[in-house]
């Protein structure tokens, strides 16, 4: 009986152990960091058009990860189908996307480029999706924070509509303003920024 009682033991330390290896395995660097196309000649590119290509490919990475670390998701192949995992993916597709931009302007560097002002806008989108997923539940916002990520959300209030004042303050006029927007939108209205609020901000 005793030895039944070990083996049992043994196997589910066993099942244990494989399941946390596959978790390790799953998301080690050669499973989910973004691979460069090996037909992709990155050495004919210009260094601005390289270094915020090599930004669009760490944000992408840093969302998977910080994703999977923080809610156990799976951007890539999720298994749920609630609103934060919706809106994980599809950050992760917009992140997808301008990785793809940059890569269409590698492969064709003849190619006529948008105006300057869209690319500006472009990679400041970017910026403050990096900003936000650097730590997702620390930028979360609360009254009386301050820093560039608030500014930045003044700015996208301010481009759907309002009027606030950009000072990179969190103060009750922002809150309100957020809260009013994520109402507007049929969104959670919790003058909160989360995921689904972002995405929604960017568009």
């Amino acid at each position: 009986m005793k030895q039944i009682i070990i083996f049992l033991l043994v196997v589910i330390l066993g099942v244990i152990v494989y399941g946390q290896y596959k978790k390790y395995k799953r998301f080690s660097l050669s499973e989910y960091e973004y691979t460069i196309p090996e037909d992709l000649k990155v050495e004919l590119a210009n260094k601005g058009l390289l270094l915020d290509y090599h930004r669009a490919i760490e944000a992408v990475n840093g969302h998977i990860i910080t994703q999977w670390s923080a809610h156990k998701i799976d951007v890539r192949n999720p298994k749920k189908d609630n609103e934060r995992t919706k809106a994980a993916v599809n950050t992760y597709r917009e992140l997808l996307a301008n990785v793809g931009y940059f890569e269409s302007q590698i492969k064709n560097p003849m190619k006529k480029k948008e105006p300057k002002e869209m690319n500006s806008e472009m990679e400041r989108n970017l910026m403050v999706q990096k900003m936000f997923y650097a730590n997702p539940e620390g930028n979360s916002l609360r009254l009386g924070q301050s820093g560039a990520l608030i500014f930045e959300v003044q700015r996208l209030l301010n481009e759907k509509g309002d009027s606030i004042k950009q000072d990179g303050l969190f103060n009750r006029e922002t809150f309100t303003a957020l809260q009013s927007f994520e109402d507007q939108n049929g969104l959670l209205p919790d003058g909160k920024l989360d995921a689904l609020t972002l995405s929604y901000l960017l568009k």
